[in-house]
C-alpha cells in the first residue's frame, strides 16, 4: 500500500459501537500485507524451527498434527490460517518470518485487497486505544473502560462472528496472551518508497 492518508473508522451513518467512531484521517508510511491469513501448514514450519508451543487443541500424532476439541480427532487442515494462537505467538511468528503484525489502521486500509477476511480473528500490533473524539455509547463501560495498553486489537472477525459485525470498521480486544479465541493473524512489513 502506498504512503497515504486513509479513511479509518465507521462512517457516521448506520450502527457501529463507540471505539469505531468517530471516523478520522490517519497518515500510513508504505507497507506490504500478506493477502493471505498464516497457514497451518506455516505455523507448523515455525514450531518445527523455533521449538514454539503449538496452537491450542493441537496434538501430535505421527509425523503430523490433529486438532482435538469439541469430542473430535480430526487432521490438522495445512492451508487453513492457524487458529487458537494469542498476540505473542503471532508476534513471535511474524519476527520469525522477517516481517511484523500489521498496525490495525493499516489492516483496514488494506481490507479491500484482503482474502479470507472471517475465518479467524486478525491480532494486530495495536493496543486498544480511543479514536480522537471518542464518545461512549451504548454506555461507558462498553469499550472505555478497557483502553490502555493491556488489551490488543484484533480484526475481521471468525466463522463464529455474526455477519452484521464483519464490517471493516469493527474492532475486537483481547488480552495478548489469551488463545481460546478464535484468533490468527497476517504479517505485514514497511516498505522503502
Amino acid at each position: 500500500m502506498p504512503r497515504a492518508a486513509y479513511e479509518i473508522g465507521a462512517p457516521d451513518g448506520g450502527f457501529a459501537y463507540d471505539n469505531e467512531r468517530p471516523r478520522h484521517t490517519v497518515e500510513l508510511a508504505p507497507f506490504e500485507i500478506d493477502s493471505l491469513p498464516v497457514t497451518n501448514r506455516e505455523y507448523a514450519q515455525f514450531v518445527a524451527e523455533t521449538g514454539a508451543e503449538a496452537p491450542l487443541y493441537w496434538e501430535r500424532e505421527g509425523e503430523g498434527w490433529v486438532h482435538t476439541a469439541m469430542g473430535r480427532r480430526d487432521p490438522v487442515d495445512p492451508d487453513r490460517p492457524v487458529c487458537h494462537v494469542s498476540w505473542h505467538e503471532a508476534d513471535a511468528f511474524a519476527r520469525w518470518a522477517g516481517k511484523r503484525l500489521p498496525t490495525e489502521h493499516e489492516w483496514e486500509a488494506a481490507r479491500p485487497q484482503l482474502d479470507a477476511v472471517g475465518q479467524v480473528w486478525e491480532w494486530t500490533s495495536s493496543d486498544f486505544v480511543a479514536y480522537p473524539g471518542f464518545e461512549a455509547f451504548p454506555y461507558r463501560e462498553y469499550s472505555e473502560v478497557f483502553f490502555g495498553d493491556a488489551y490488543k486489537v484484533l480484526r475481521g472477525g471468525s466463522w463464529a462472528t455474526h455477519p452484521d459485525l464483519m464490517r471493516p470498521s469493527f474492532r475486537n480486544w483481547d488480552l495478548p496472551e489469551r488463545r481460546q479465541i478464535f484468533s490468527g493473524f497476517r504479517c505485514a512489513r514497511g516498505v522503502d518508497r
